[in-house]
């Protein structure tokens, strides 16, 4: 009886000392990502099955015995729900993309066409009313602005001063878009047409299956057709226009991307040329712009 005290006071110590570590352990799991990115990094490379002991382990020795008693692989899902969506995404893509930078065989896009419209919501395809692009994986390079009606400079292209700031030094393209001017005159430029220009991409129209055959009518279907754009390197996605036809195929890229493109997508390496993913938007009511990047 005389113990009995000592050995209450001795499990409400452990107890204290038990939460203290499952609240830092929820503080670690909140930054994991941006202090331990390198790490993470290396993850992505790795199967399902791999990683998912991997993070029971991690849980096991990070957190409080009470704890440990009830880490399942469940509760490791739970626990890491984000890390998990974004893990198990390159993982998945990891698997089913090419270690080369190549055009996809159609079972490679089929399978990335269904892993990207369940990721990021947005419905997908490799081909659209018959029609599909030369390859749906390259390189992307980065465009100028392109002009978005008569008169239209570089002065008047911005609508605020921190896009300008950001985006003023890619200065405009000398020439025109493939579909010409984004509107007739600065009094009927619209919002949709300022959208369009500055989220658009150009793509090899040109070397399209069947394009010489039914220029006129590929033209039409190409012309500010919306896609999207993925960065296979960092999950980051964005939809886009179809604005331009380019690059030349000497250039070794496959795409191009306006400065605001390229730029979200993370493509600013100095080079600013990257390997993307691009898909046809069967929904064409879906807004241009960032999609929701995996957290």
């Amino acid at each position: 009886m005389v113990q009995l005290p000592f050995f209450k006071k001795k499990v409400s110590h452990y107890d204290a000392l038990a939460q203290k570590w499952t609240d830092r352990h929820k503080e670690l799991q909140a930054s994991l990502w941006n202090k331990h990115a390198d790490v993470l990094d290396w993850f992505v490379n790795r199967p399902k099955q791999w990683m998912l002991s991997s993070l029971v382990g991690f849980l096991l020795l990070s957190s409080s015995g009470n704890l440990s008693a009830k880490v399942t692989p469940a509760y490791a899902q739970e626990q890491f729900l984000n890390l998990d969506k974004k893990t198990f995404f390159f993982s998945d893509l990891y698997n089913v993309l090419p270690h080369e930078i190549r055009p996809l065989i159609p079972d490679e896009e089929k399978n990335i066409a269904q892993l990207l419209s369940s990721t990021y919501g947005i419905q997908v395809t490799p081909e659209l009313n018959g029609i599909r692009l030369n390859r749906t994986y390259g390189y992307i390079g980065e465009e100028q602005h392109l002009a978005l009606y008569p008169g239209n400079t570089m002065d008047s292209h911005f609508d605020n001063s921190t896009d300008a700031s950001l985006y003023w030094s890619s200065g405009m393209a000398p020439g025109l878009g493939a579909w010409g001017y984004f509107a007739p005159s600065e009094s009927q430029l619209t919002q949709e047409d300022k959208l369009r220009e500055k989220y658009y991409v150009a793509v090899e129209t040109f070397l399209s299956p069947g394009y010489m055959q039914h220029v006129a009518e590929y033209n039409n279907f190409f012309k500010y057709r919306k896609v999207l754009v993925v960065n296979p390197n960092n999950g980051r996605a964005i939809v886009a226009d179809i604005a331009d036809s380019g690059p030349s195929e000497w250039t070794g890229k496959s795409f191009g991307g306006s400065p605001e493109v390229m730029q979200y997508l993370g493509r600013v390496d100095g080079a600013a040329k990257g390997a993307v993913l691009i898909f046809f938007i069967q929904d064409s009511s879906v807004p241009l712009g960032p999609v929701q990047s995996l957290q």
